[in-house]
């Protein structure tokens, strides 16, 4: 609380102790002062000048709220004359144009009144006829069903609305840089963009639990939200962390030794860094990409010990792959590194792991 604020609540708390009935008379409590008990000394909240304020202490509850309910009132000149009409909805993240339009939802007039039937035929009307309007396009169409998948999943997932709203800016975003088409889906795009607002809100959740709401498979929502991060340079975290460890650990008998799958595990992290910032094969799911940092991290290190069935069956049992991506995808990160160190040594990226273990 500013120095300021704190001052003017200081006089209004006293003004309001001197003439308690004029205040109360003045004053109209609304939301949201709806508790009108102070969190801090059990004192009498108030509402005024779209601020809430306790009168026992000053604290202020909420400064500068509006009221973002569908209301009636009079929208004409400053004497208060004119038609009552309902006032605009708030704006939604989740619409096409953030909500900022009429809709046609009531069941009366400005004045109260009932709609006879030839009335709401014609509001119908207007309804479908705006909405002709509203969505110009074909693009425009499949994004704001975009944003239905999205209410839809976070709604199931039961995730705030603040999420959804997050989501709802991801896609847009995504739309804007054109990246819905070929094999990247919109309602791929859409799960990809719930997974990664409800992770950076700290209320994540897997990729089998948004897959269940989802009209993408598993696989495709996890490539999605790596084309999110990738292509938006989104800052936020990777959807599902230590792949690359998650590939080794799942090698198995075929695992080379100890120091070996360190090796690996270690230039196999780099190489995934480098396709991240490149990116490289940004519509890939980041497990796929994970099984090809390991597949080129052993072609780079001198023991060679893995085939590619071997770690792409290793892949596998965490996320579907194919044997022609990793070999794809394992020399586009093979290149990437030469270009990036000037030499496919390893020895760089195992003495800075060194160094930052010690």
């Amino acid at each position: 609380m500013s120095s300021t604020s704190f001052v003017r609540y200081e006089s209004s708390v006293e003004q309001v102790s001197e003439n308690s009935e004029a205040s109360e008379e003045s004053v109209v409590e609304r939301e949201p002062a709806q508790a009108s008990t102070c969190v801090e000394c059990d004192g009498r909240v108030i509402t005024e000048d779209n601020e809430s304020f306790c009168v026992g202490c000053g604290l202020i509850v909420s400064a500068e709220h509006v009221d973002h309910r569908p209301t009636r009132g009079v929208h004409g000149p400053s004497d208060g004359s004119g038609p009552v009409e309902w006032s605009c909805e708030s704006i939604n993240p989740l619409r096409i144009d953030k909500g900022m339009h009429t809709t046609f939802f009531l069941g009366s007039d400005g004045y109260g009144r009932s709609l006879t039937s030839e009335k709401k035929d014609k509001f119908e009307r207007l309804r479908q006829r705006h909405k002709r309007f509203q969505v110009e396009d074909k693009r425009a169409i499949r994004l704001n069903e975009g944003f239905r998948d999205i209410e839809s999943i976070t709604g199931n997932l039961a995730l705030p609305g603040f999420v959804a709203e997050d989501a709802g800016l991801f896609l847009k975003q995504a739309a804007d840089a054109r990246l819905p088409g070929g094999r990247m889906s919109w309602e791929a795009l859409a799960g990809g963009a719930v997974l990664l607002a409800a992770l950076d809100a700290e209320f994540p959740r897997s990729c089998e639990e948004v897959a269940q709401y989802a009209k993408a498979g598993r696989e495709r929502l996890c490539a999605a939200a790596r084309k999110l991060r990738c292509e938006l340079e989104l800052d936020v975290p990777p959807v599902r962390e230590a792949p690359v460890d998650a590939v080794v650990a799942a090698l198995g008998e075929a695992a080379p030794d100890v120091e070996a799958c360190l090796r690996l595990r270690r230039i196999g992290a780099h190489l995934l860094e480098i396709a991240d910032e490149a990116p490289i094969g940004p519509g890939t799911s980041r497990v796929t990409m994970a099984a090809a940092a390991v597949y080129a991290a052993d072609r780079l290190t001198e023991g060679k010990a893995l085939t590619q069935a071997e770690v792409v069956a290793a892949g596998t049992t965490i996320l579907d792959t194919t044997k022609s991506r990793v070999s794809r995808y394992s020399q586009a990160l093979h290149d990437a590194y030469v270009d990036r160190h000037g030499t496919n040594d390893p020895a760089a990226v195992l003495k800075r792991s060194r160094v930052q273990l010690h």
